[in-house]
């Protein structure tokens, strides 16, 4: 039963609980084959089981045998509703089971061959599959902030009906969702009429583009380029999706704090979450305004030492911490004579996307990325006061997007140039900043750490690759997942020394073994995830790897079983 409070204090908060189950206390388990008319036996089929009633839905992989395997205690006895993931089949029966409240349920699983293929397909294979160079798709890029591909390829859009499509998208922010639309301040937006000639045939160029790769001729002129299953260890997984009691929510972050708990930011709304993995528990807290009447939302999230999240309030143009003990909130406001852009290379609007107070204790100093002037600013946390870096000021690139910052143990502070192809460190004691270029043309790092070596990994989301910088001996390394347009956009390191990322566009998971190079991926159960922050907690054994899925209004976790 789902029920809401609102708590009036130092600030207000809204708390959401979800009524959870208490956890098994028998072996029980649910295992079984898959198989088709087609193949036979099918290894790599995503296998879905949810409890009626339950928020919590558990998934596991088949393997070579065709056979699927749930472990003891992640099912409790009932009834529960089975889904499948495989590319080109539908699960043809049965949909349901009844688990025994011991010993083990068995039950084989039919697909049939899939009526609308179109709708399994994933960002990447519409990408391969789709007519057009790397630079009329690059587009897409910003598509899958809000939407699967699908949703523009399965449209009748003609060329003048886009171009209206496009101008009215550049009205929106970038936290904005179809179902929580959030247009731009007044003013903000160039329209189309006044822009110059040759910005006004770009987007036509985009227009016709669109119009030639989706239906509006009535048919489809390009055969459709699909992935194979998961083979070998990348079927040894467990996954448990968390729904979230709201579905607008677009968690970006998940992070877990040392009592277990994990956190997240809703991306479109100015609320923070807390979920109890042990019972799907969920309380949400509604963060506060600092500037009223601006667009909201919250990006990127992290943790302190004593495990207080911090967050960036995007175009609220702050910071906050939430004191996880008192449950109260801390809000910094960068002042105003920071808020427009300084140089040439800024956006039009206040945007601080990240906080990054990991390192805080060593200083007292907390640093915040702010896009407007492609830099960042550091917080004296004694005294209130902001300083300010912009490391691309009077450059004859044509822009900067410093995004990703992460402090090494020492404070000093390392970000990425999501536009370009670099990354920066600041010096913490000195101000100085050292700029370094990454191998790979077109790599824009995008998010990373810096890991227990303070070595500094980041996803270079542009060519596809993981990379990693020595600061010691100032060298490069980088890898290149199998699956093609897997465009990482952040970058986990574990206890073990494996490397961890995830994609918006494949809806896969990637796990990296520097020392071989190997490489496996694990499909996740759902379509169009949307993976952005990676989060892995070494506190288990497996490692557990957290990510909110953007567009799904849920939280998942994923153990690899070798």
């Amino acid at each position: 039963m789902l029920t809401r409070h609102i708590v009036f204090g130092v600030t207000a908060s809204l708390a959401v609980t979800l009524a959870a189950a208490a956890p098994a206390t028998a072996q029980t388990e649910l295992a079984g084959q898959v198989r088709s008319t087609a193949e036979g036996p099918m290894e790599g089929v995503v296998v879905t089981a949810k409890r009626h009633g339950s928020t919590i839905a558990i998934s596991v992989v088949s393997d070579a045998d065709g056979r699927y395997r749930f472990p003891a205690h992640r099912l409790r006895a009932g009834p529960h509703a089975l889904a499948i993931r495989a590319i080109g089949y539908d699960l043809e029966g049965p949909r349901t089971v009844d688990v025994g409240a011991s010993g083990t349920t068995t039950l084989d699983l039919t697909l049939r061959p899939a009526q609308d293929v179109e709708a399994h397909l994933t960002n990447a294979e519409w990408l391969e599959s789709i007519p057009g160079t790397n630079q009329q798709k690059a587009m897409f890029d910003s598509c899958v902030r809000c939407h699967t591909i699908d949703r523009v390829m399965r449209s009748r859009y003609d060329a003048e009906a886009w171009l209206h499509v496009l101008e009215r998208m550049d009205g929106y922010v970038t936290s904005a969702f179809p179902g929580n639309p959030q247009r731009l301040p007044a003013g903000r937006i160039t329209p189309f009429a006044e822009r110059s000639e040759q910005r006004q045939a770009a987007r036509r160029r985009q227009a016709d583009y669109l119009a030639h790769i989706n239906l509006s001729s009535g048919t489809r002129g390009y055969a459709l380029e699909t992935f194979p299953r998961p083979t070998g260890r990348s079927t040894r997984v467990v996954i448990t999706e968390y729904d979230l009691p709201d579905q607008s929510r677009a968690p970006h972050d998940a992070e877990v704090g040392p009592d277990g708990m994990v956190w997240y930011p809703d991306f479109g709304q100015q609320y923070l979450g807390r979920l109890d993995p042990r019972t799907g528990e969920v309380t949400e807290f509604q963060v506060p305004e600092a500037r009223p009447g601006n667009p909201t939302g919250i990006l990127a999230l992290r943790l302190d030492k004593d495990g207080n999240p911090w967050g960036g309030n995007m175009f609220q143009g702050s910071i906050f911490k939430f004191d996880r003990q008192r449950e109260t909130f801390q809000v910094w406001k960068v002042p105003d004579e920071l808020e427009q852009p300084r140089g040439a290379y800024g956006t039009r609007i206040l945007q601080v996307n990240h906080a990054a107070p990991e390192s805080s204790h060593v200083d007292g100093k907390v640093w915040l990325q702010n896009r407007s002037i492609a830099g960042v600013h550091r917080l004296d946390l004694a005294t209130g006061e902001f300083e300010s870096f912009e490391p691309f000021l009077g450059s004859t690139r044509r822009s900067h997007n410093l995004y990703g910052i992460s402090p090494d143990s020492q404070n000093n502070l390392w970000f990425m140039d999501f536009s370009n192809e670099h990354i920066g460190r600041i010096d913490a004691r000195t101000g100085a900043i050292t700029l370094y270029e990454t191998p790979t043309l077109g790599s824009r790092p995008r998010r990373g750490t810096v890991d227990s070596h303070d070595r500094v990994w980041y996803a270079g989301f542009g060519a596809s690759v993981i990379g990693m910088f020595d600061p010691l001996t100032e060298k490069f390394q980088e890898w290149r997942p199998p699956t093609p347009r897997t465009k990482p956009y952040d970058v986990a390191v574990d206890k073990n020394g494996d490397v961890w990322t995830g994609s918006m566009f494949t809806d896969r998971v990637v796990r990296l073994n520097p020392a071989t190079g190997e490489f496996i991926e694990y499909l996740l159960p759902r379509k169009g995830v949307n993976i952005r922050r990676v989060f892995v907690d070494d506190s288990t054994t497996p490692v557990t790897l957290w990510i909110g899925s953007n567009h799904g209004a849920s939280i998942i976790a994923l153990q690899a079983l070798d």
